[in-house]
């Protein structure tokens, strides 16, 4: 009867791996090396095992592209709600969607934490939040399915919100100004100000707006929509307002306000300061 010590080393002349070695025998690694360590293959079978590994690894990546390898998928959904306009709306404005998954950046940890509660509707794991620069956080969603997915609805919501119900319109502005807004207030100069790079979807907010009554003005040179004028302001603080909790960085250095004070109250003394 062959001994195993003569099975490893007939199987290691013959040019197997330590792997080829394992599966022929059943038997652990550890003990075919013992009996293999000073055996090594020549270059060309290396060459050649090392080529075959490749191969296979190739053919892997190329089967799973696309899909998570932890098996994590996000839930579809066809039927959009104030949750799922605000989660994608907030990708859309301060988000970052990638071949890798998504990625929501801001200083306010109420609004992390406002798009991790929506992102549960279609993505039930939570996110790894992480500061990026001071006071400045991430909440990143690391899966390939789900940067793909978003990325996809980014677009069609993108084309179908002018047509949506009211409701649905209001949660997108209002992620947009939560994400991009702010209120100037200085002296008798009062404004609610949006920042975007994208033209386009300055122009889709402003058509939005007006269809809520309010009037605003583009600006493509400084990249900002504009609301201004008491009427449009105020119209503004009814129908859309900020999100409870967002507030203003008080600790930067020209900050006017020298205190995180949350942009709705911001926008109330605005409105209030026409009347005294």
């Amino acid at each position: 009867m062959v001994s195993f010590k003569e099975q490893c080393t007939t199987l290691r002349k013959r040019g197997f791996s330590i792997n080829q070695i394992v599966q022929k025998t059943h038997r652990p690694k550890t003990s075919v090396y013992f009996h293999i360590q000073n055996l090594p293959l020549n270059k060309k079978r290396k060459r050649e095992i090392r080529t075959a590994a490749i191969k296979r690894l190739n053919k892997y990546s190329r089967r799973i592209k696309g899909q998570s390898r932890l098996h994590r998928h996000p839930t579809p959904f066809d039927v959009w709600n104030t949750q799922l306009v605000s989660l994608v709306g907030h990708m859309v404005f301060d988000g970052d969607v990638s071949s890798r998954g998504c990625v929501y950046t801001n200083r306010s940890l109420s609004l992390h934490q406002h798009v991790a509660d929506c992102m549960v509707a279609v993505y039930s794991f939570p996110p790894k939040r992480y500061e990026s620069l001071p006071e400045v956080y991430k909440s990143a969603y690391y899966n390939v399915e789900l940067g793909k997915y978003i990325s996809e609805k980014e677009k069609e919501l993108l084309q179908s919100v002018a047509y949506m119900e009211k409701i649905l319109q209001r949660a997108f502005l209002r992620a947009f100004f939560d994400d991009e807004g702010s209120v100037y207030f200085i002296g008798n100069r009062r404004a609610v100000r949006g920042y975007q790079h994208d033209e386009k979807i300055l122009r889709l907010i402003q058509k939005l707006l007006k269809d809520f009554g309010v009037e605003s003005n583009v600006d493509v040179t400084y990249n900002e929509i504009t609301i201004t004028r008491k009427e449009n302001i105020d119209r503004f603080a009814q129908e859309i307002n900020f999100t409870a909790g967002v507030c203003v960085n008080g600790l930067r250095k020209n900050s006017i306000w020298k205190q995180s004070l949350e942009k709705r109250e911001i926008l109330k003394k605005a409105l209030a300061s026409y009347q005294s």
